[in-house]
């Protein structure tokens, strides 16, 4: 039998993605949040919230917040309902078909950044903002959204359960975000608290220190929930219904 082609496979995951209800409601509610959002900066905000920059901050929160949750439910959901021994007959190869999973990720996320920018862009042209945004902060906004999304598909990889993933995603990051108000946990926080590492990012062009931050931040959140989940999969038992 003909191996699936990796473009093809990540197609077919990708539609996993935007064909299931929950994928499709979870998108059409970020597309929702992320039209409200721009209006009201444009209706409310000060002049210097119109600057092409804030706005597409405000733009992709709404993704980098929700759609991690379609790549939890993209991982998780074989599990759930089952479909992991179909997917993992027909490509026996586990780690590519996670492959395909991230990449399928990474090109939903480029869309949605695609979508944010134009209405960034047609909100400042209607409202009269200005056009300020370099290219090393956009290109950091987008790594925002890029991150975030990889990181919902590392949970579910890592939880292998939809309720278990989406709660503690939600969960552990509110709860070191609180943490990180007591003094002793402060600096840690600066380190490992991924709300308090993107920050600067909708803001300037970042330093090494600032760069280091985030990237410590991220080994904890994405790339070790990542690695366990990728290590489960590759030796964990494959059961049918």
């Amino acid at each position: 039998m003909t191996a699936v082609s990796f473009p093809r496979l990540t197609f077919v995951e990708l539609r996993k993605m935007v064909d299931t209800r929950a994928g499709f409601w979870l998108q059409l509610i970020v597309a929702f949040l992320t039209l409200a959002a721009v209006v009201l900066v444009c209706i409310f905000g000060e002049t210097a919230d119109l600057a092409l920059r804030s706005v597409f901050s405000v733009a992709i929160t709404p993704a980098a917040v929700l759609l991690p949750v379609v790549g939890i439910l993209l991982v998780s959901s074989e599990w759930s309902q089952r479909t992991n021994l179909i997917t993992f007959t027909l490509v026996p190869r586990r780690m590519r078909v996670m492959a395909a999973k991230v990449a399928a990720g990474l090109v939903l996320g480029v869309a949605v950044l695609a979508v944010a920018l134009v209405i960034a862009v047609l909100a400042v042209l209607i409202a009269g903002g200005s056009w300020t945004m370099g290219a090393v902060v956009f290109a950091q906004i987008c790594l925002i959204c890029l991150t975030a999304m990889v990181t919902g598909i590392a949970f579910g990889a890592a939880f292998l359960s939809s309720a278990a993933a989406i709660v503690l995603s939600f969960a552990l990051s509110i709860a070191w975000s609180a943490l990180g108000v007591i003094p002793f946990l402060h600096d840690a926080a600066m380190w490992l608290d991924t709300t308090r590492t993107t920050q600067p990012m909708t803001e300037h062009a970042m330093s090494g220190l600032e760069w280091a931050r985030f990237w410590t931040s991220q080994a904890l959140w994405m790339a070790l929930p990542l690695a366990i989940g990728l290590w489960r999969i590759a030796r964990g038992e494959i059961r049918a219904a």
